[in-house]
Order: C-alpha cells, then structure tokens, then sequence
C-alpha cells in the first residue's frame, strides 16, 4: 500500500456496499469494482486505507466493517470530512432527507438530488461522493438507502441528522436489518 493520507470519499461508499450486502458475502476485489464503477486497484486501495484506519476487520482475507467504528466516523467525522452544501437546482437522483428511507419522515421537500441528467426529480445539487454514485445505487437499493442517510449526515441539518444517525446504528449494529419495508 502507497503511504497512508487518509481516507477517500470513495472509501465510505466501499465501507457501505459491504454493510448493504451483510456478514454473509464474501466480495472479490473485481466484484466490489464492478458494483460500484471503480476500478479493481482504487477498490483495493479504498479496502487497505479502511483497514489501516481500523474501519475493517484486520485480517485482508475478509472485508467485514468494525461496525462500531464506522457508526463513530460516519456520525462524527464524516459531516466534517466530507462536508457537503446544497448547490443550484438541477435534474437528479434523490438523496438525504428526499430519499428512502427519510422520505417518509420529511417529504421530498426540499428536494436534494446527486446531479444525473437521467434523474427524474428537480432538486438543490448535492455532491455525491464519488461520481459513480449513481450508477451503483441503481444496482442496490440497500445501498442507495445508507448512501442517502450518510448525504443527511454530511448535509448537517440536525433533525434529518438525528433520524439518519438512528436508521445508521440499526443498519450497521443489526446487519440483518433492512432499512426498505418490502
């Protein structure tokens, strides 16, 4: 691994793929990358500077999240990290406090949306964490539901964040528990 200068946006979308899909699956680096639209090297790269920063299980063998730290930097560190603000209104892909599962808390209004000229909905620009964003939440509803909470984090309004740390903790101290009433 090159020298460790913290984390990547990236890195917290890996970190949640592997929460989305639970304890159970094993991912091979190339799998990971496909899902997310990276590529296998920045994946393998995002897994060894999440391990460094103890967000993963030490073992390289395995890919499974320290639930406990990641709740912590997501809670505390990320609205820091990766601090976000709503931009100008755009087309879009729903997310924060517009999207599942938050939505049935707050309404989609005011609506936040990752740009995407294929989006169907008008909203104030949220930056997603990395551009393929989109794509890879089209592959996995669970993952789009974490990604849209974390927006609510990063976002920083407390009553979308207090919901969102709340609907986070089951997520990720639960790994069985789904987020999207089916």
């Amino acid at each position: 691994m090159r020298k460790f200068n913290g984390l990547r946006p990236q890195d917290i979308v890996v970190l949640l793929k592997l929460v989305a899909s639970g304890s159970q699956r094993v991912w091979l680096g190339k799998e990971l990358a496909r899902e997310l639209s990276l590529s296998a090297s920045e994946v393998s790269e995002a897994l060894a500077r999440c391990r460094y920063s103890r967000l993963l299980a030490p073992d390289p063998g395995i890919h499974q999240p320290r639930a406990r730290a990641v709740l912590e930097f997501l809670l505390h560190g990320l609205p820091y990290v990766f601090a976000v603000h709503a931009g100008a209104h755009v087309r879009g892909t729903l997310t924060a406090s517009s999207a599942a599962p938050l939505d049935r808390t707050f309404g989609v209004e005011p609506a936040y949306v990752w740009p995407n000229a294929a989006g169907e909905a008008w909203g104030a620009a949220v930056e997603p964490l990395y551009p393929g964003v989109v794509e890879a939440v089209q592959k996995d509803a669970r993952l789009y539901e974490l990604l849209a909470l974390v927006d609510a984090l990063r976002l920083g309004r407390p009553r979308e964040r207090r919901v969102a740390a709340h609907l986070l903790e089951a997520a990720l101290t639960d790994n069985n528990h789904l987020l999207h009433a089916s």
